[in-house]
């Protein structure tokens, strides 16, 4: 059963347990980014979003919350645009995310989707999220709905973003802040700081070794300049 003529033996490594279970771990508080995805003066999402970042930091992380006012459209601008570029700066200081957008026509706002489109599947031969933990929530206007959350699950599969189990799906949002903007106690408050705990658990699991749990067989095969080619979004 170990018949693998197919296999190149060189680039085909056996598992290295010193390398997944390495005692020399980061010291530092997990780093999560927080992005949120509607522009309104009252933005349920952003009040979500701040009030996670409110149980992250309890939680001991170290959090950014991106405000994406000023962000262009993508290919509306070059990549050296000032928002552009602290957006990408973000992503690459981070080990975490947490996307939160509302419901809009039954999916994720344009503006979320924005935000998600100018971060590039590669930096030169480097992924800027492979590897690096998401939490996912939304916020509705009207009944629970999960459209958006599933939408960012795909989005975060196909960054090749950890993204854990948990979610957060808040109905009739405008009834859960009060009007202070905090949000008030509830089953739906309590599911938040579930899903902020496990993504705390997951990062600090896999931060330090995340380029290892990514790294395939398949592209040791590449040379560099052949892997940037394949992945590199402007040479489409």
């Amino acid at each position: 059963m170990t018949d693998t003529p197919n296999i190149v033996e060189e680039h085909f490594h056996s598992i290295d347990s010193a390398r997944l279970f390495s005692k020399g771990d980061p010291d530092h508080p997990p780093r999560i980014l927080l992005l949120y995805g509607s522009l309104r003066d009252r933005s349920f999402s952003r009040l979500m979003t701040q009030e996670a970042a409110r149980v992250l930091t309890r939680l001991g992380a170290d959090t950014k919350t991106f405000n994406h006012s000023g962000l262009p459209l993508p290919d509306d601008a070059d990549a050296s645009h000032p928002k552009v570029q602290e957006l990408r700066d973000l992503v690459s200081w981070s080990e975490g995310m947490v996307w939160c957008s509302p419901e809009r026509h039954g999916a994720m706002t344009g503006i979320m989707k924005a935000q998600i489109d100018w971060i590039p599947l590669s930096l030169g031969a480097v992924r800027p999220t492979q590897g690096k933990t998401l939490a996912v929530m939304q916020v509705c206007g009207g009944s629970q709905s999960f459209n958006t959350l599933n939408q960012l699950r795909v989005l975060g599969r196909w960054m090749r973003l950890i993204t854990i189990p948990n979610q957060s799906s808040t109905p009739k949002a405008f009834l859960e802040f009060d009007d202070n903007d905090r949000m008030k106690p509830s089953p739906n408050y309590d599911r938040m700081v579930d899903v902020m705990e496990e993504l705390v658990k997951f990062t600090l699991l896999t931060r330090g070794r995340s380029d290892y749990l990514v790294e395939r067989y398949s592209e040791r095969k590449e040379t560099g300049a052949a892997l940037i080619k394949r992945v590199n979004q402007e040479a489409i």
